[in-house]
């Protein structure tokens, strides 16, 4: 089968509970919630909510109505910055943000949002101090991704929560590269919003995600339409989460959802995470050495995931995963990774990186392999 190291795109393989969760669902309860009061519908209305508090315990999320569903963390994000903007208000990002975030922020720019993003260093890290000096009387909200999905690189979201709340607006986190991988506590953490997909870190089906949100996020709804609720009403009903919520559930893959975070809680987020991270780390350890190497991100080890960018001086990304795939049958990824400020702000714009993401189920056997792979390539000097 090969092997796989793109897990920082969408996770493979899943686990197996995973699977029979999706399959399960399919079969055994088939209707869609709300949507009547017989017995198959009712079921689904219950497996609903049990995966929504399933999402609230992972994250600390202080009330599991408060779970919004999505088809991923794109969705996640245009809801949170759609909903709770208005003209005239002021939001501060960055440039590391991968453009889920950055391209509605730029639209919302369009009808009066006011916009302002904050640089960041060489290795990818934002300093508070640059957000402290873009705050306005009119800031309403930062919104930041909390992991670099080009560097890894973990951004200092206490300091960030700390001016969020100094000066009265909302902090967004982009936890895309963050939840399943790192411990989350949206209560501790002084996160207000909280968007993630279920595909990636938390090893579900596509098609899945969530935005979580504090008690003190109010949001107009994005999508509107059937809710199950209010059917006498003409207009969304602003109620939480159905409000948010309109259309049919994808059921079956938010019951895979829910399946994959029992497997993470039973393993341990951090358990997770360090086996990341110990993959990555041997493959720097043993690649240092390699003539050309440039690898980005943080230089401290505690600041960065086990996700891996790096280039190799004359070469293309581009070439150097054709070549991975064809020749070795191993999946990475290469190119700018829908975020083209952080390559600028790194060093690595055009051509971007290319990009290494190890997953639970990936062994230090695999890291060996592409390891000796990619230093055949270089070694061979393909053109």
């Amino acid at each position: 089968m090969g092997i796989y190291l793109d897990n920082a795109a969408t996770s493979f393989p899943k686990p197996e509970a995973v699977y029979e969760a999706v399959m399960e669902t399919m079969r055994e309860v088939g209707a869609s919630p709300g949507r009547g009061g017989y017995g198959r519908s009712l079921e689904a209305s219950r497996l609903l909510m049990t995966v929504r508090e399933a999402v609230a315990r992972l994250v600390n999320a202080a009330d599991a109505e408060r779970i919004i569903f999505t088809h991923n963390a794109t969705a996640a994000l245009n809801q949170a910055v759609m909903g709770a903007l208005t003209p005239g208000d002021h939001v501060i990002t960055s440039v590391m943000e991968h453009n889920s975030l950055l391209r509605p922020l730029r639209l919302l720019e369009q009808s009066g949002v006011l916009l302002s993003v904050v640089p960041a260093d060489v290795q990818g890290l934002v300093d508070p101090a640059e957000v402290r000096r873009a705050v306005r009387p009119e800031t309403r909200l930062i919104a930041l991704s909390h992991v670099s999905n080009v560097t890894g690189g973990m951004q200092p979201l206490d300091a960030l929560a700390d001016i969020a709340r100094e000066v009265g607006c909302l902090l967004l986190v982009d936890a895309a590269q963050s939840v399943g991988v790192l411990p989350l506590d949206m209560q501790a953490m002084g996160i207000d919003l909280l968007a993630a997909p279920g595909h990636k870190g938390l090893m579900g089906p596509q098609g899945t995600g969530f935005l979580a949100l504090s008690p003190r996020v109010t949001l107009r709804p994005l999508l509107v339409g059937g809710t199950g609720v209010s059917s006498e009403q003409e207009l969304q009903p602003v109620r939480y989460p159905e409000g948010f919520e309109a259309g049919t559930h994808n059921l079956p893959g938010i019951a895979g959802l829910g399946a994959a975070i029992g497997v993470l809680l039973q393993a341990g987020v951090a358990t997770v995470g360090n086996h990341e991270r110990s993959l990555a780390e041997a493959v720097r350890s043993r690649l240092e050495h390699l003539p050309g190497l440039q690898l980005y991100g943080p230089r401290e080890p505690r600041r960065r995931t086990g996700l891996l960018s790096l280039t190799i001086s004359g070469r293309d990304p581009a070439e150097l995963a054709f070549f991975l795939d064809r020749e070795y049958d191993i999946a990475t990824r290469a190119g700018l990774h829908c975020a083209p400020h952080a390559h600028r702000a790194i060093g690595s714009y055009p051509a971007g990186t290319l990009r290494v993401s190890p997953g639970w189920f990936t062994t230090m056997q695999d890291m060996d392999i592409f390891c000796e792979a990619l230093t055949a390539i270089v070694e061979k000097g393909h053109s």
